[in-house]
């Protein structure tokens, strides 16, 4: 009886082996690591993957196996770069640590520093309190957070195309994705952790769990603003009975506990509540900043006035969440999961391309849901490689400090993943009444 289980039980050993021998190397090449560090990354790496793997929804042994191996070998590959610093490290994220270290750490919190809400300087002042390079930890950090952002994929795939295969599959290549690992791993940025909660929220909203949904799309906003793409959204959701009223108080809800922590330490409640419009002001003057929004359609189009221009793609980016709350509040009865998807990856395109002061990242929703939407309508997989190479179009102007390609061909390769997707939606809000809902639909 034992035999057999052991046995049994080799590929999960030679996987957890093989991640504790190759992160105990990599994490001792990295400069000035400590013991406490280097056994952090060598044994939570192991674990949280095997946790990943059992919390995805995906219940097949080998494709745990496979999800599971694959996954560790992509953290992995993260350890390699956690040394690398860029000019956000040292400018911004290391001196707001260095501030909360000289200022008793999370007693600080009752002062501003920075320009990022609450909840993330929370993990900075704790990252204080450990005298180890603070770019390490922020690094593992968004690391940890890249395995939710798969796990919030895998579940969305596997509930919309009720494939186990098509959501292991999804899992692996969120990890894979070059926007992905550069972000967290090489950039040392936090896209994917405000990303990976608005998903999870969204997966539990359509799993009508909506509690659930309101609680991380909370804490998303409490992140990052730029959760705000995705938050129409739900308009559909509370339109198809998925999202009830009395669950949208859980939204301000779990935000105000995000924040918490700073009231807690003696920051008034005005400053803390009311942080974005507080800092609205810091977005910076320019029209775009390495994005590739239609403000990057210059020589082409280019405003003489921008405070003008900036008006105008304000106003384009709230024309088109009308005219999708309009499709959507006329065909109400249609409203399915699939239309749900495509509205957010519409949605998540098409704002940030009409919305002035975008960067680099902002389009790291839309790269995420290119992904998942490939898996459900498989001939939509080339808006990957479209929404990848827009992105890192940008991600290349950051760290060369020089355009590989104008930034307006990204537009362009943007623009008909939007197209499209309203396409798709309107081909589900206005198919016949009996047709199928699933792979004999024209638009899989």
């Amino acid at each position: 009886m034992f035999r057999p289980n052991v046995i049994r039980r080799i590929p999960e050993i030679v996987i957890t082996v093989f991640m504790l021998i190759a992160g105990w190397l990599l994490s001792g090449r990295m400069p000035e690591t400590d013991l406490p560090l280097r056994l952090l990354l060598t044994l939570s790496l192991p674990l949280l993957t095997a946790g990943a793997v059992l919390i995805s929804g995906v219940h097949r042994r080998d494709l745990h196996l496979l999800m599971a191996a694959l996954a560790g070998v992509f953290l992995l590959l993260r350890i390699v770069w956690f040394p690398v610093e860029t000019t956000d490290y040292t400018d911004f994220l290391r001196p707001w640590t260095d501030w909360y270290r000289a200022h008793g750490g999370l007693r600080a919190l009752g002062r501003s520093v920075g320009n990022y809400n609450v909840p993330y300087l929370v993990f900075l002042a704790l990252f204080s309190y450990w005298d180890v390079p603070v770019l390490y930890l922020i690094k593992y950090l968004s690391a940890v957070f890249d395995l939710v952002l798969a796990v919030a994929i895998c579940r969305i795939v596997d509930h919309i195309s009720s494939s186990e295969k098509r959501g292991g599959a999804a899992f692996i290549l969120v990890l894979a994705l070059p926007t992905v690992f550069i972000n967290g791993s090489i950039w040392g940025q936090c896209d994917s952790i405000y990303v990976s909660l608005a998903l999870l929220g969204l997966y539990f909203t359509l799993d009508r769990r909506p509690w659930a949904g309101m609680i991380c799309l909370g804490f998303s906003f409490a992140f990052k603003l730029q959760a705000i793409f995705l938050i129409p959204v739900f308009f559909a959701c509370l339109l198809s009975g998925k999202l009830k009223l009395r669950h949208l108080p859980l939204f301000p809800a779990a935000y105000a506990l995000a924040v918490s922590p700073a009231i807690l330490a003696g920051r008034s409640a005005s400053d803390v509540l009311l942080f974005y419009f507080k800092t609205a002001s810091t977005v910076g003057d320019g029209l775009n900043y390495n994005s590739p929004s239609m403000y990057s359609l210059k020589p082409f189009w280019y405003p003489a006035n921008p405070e003008q221009a900036a008006r105008l793609g304000v106003l384009c980016a709230m024309v088109l969440c009308v005219l999708f709350a309009l499709v959507f509040l006329v065909r109400f009865k249609k409203i399915d999961d699939r239309s749900v998807l495509f509205a957010a990856l519409l949605l998540t395109c098409g704002i940030p391309l009409f919305l002035p002061h975008m960067h680099d990242r902002y389009f790291f929703f839309c790269d995420m849901l290119t992904l998942a939407a490939a898996f459900v309508v498989p001939w939509t997989a080339p808006f990957i490689l479209f929404s990848q190479f827009a992105s890192l179009l940008g991600y290349y102007a950051y760290f060369y400090r020089v355009y590989l390609l104008p930034m307006r061909y990204g537009f362009w390769l943007l623009v008909p993943v939007a197209v499209c997707s309203a396409v798709l939606i309107c081909l589900r809000l206005w198919r016949a009444e009996n047709a199928p809902a699933s792979p004999g639909d024209p638009d899989n």
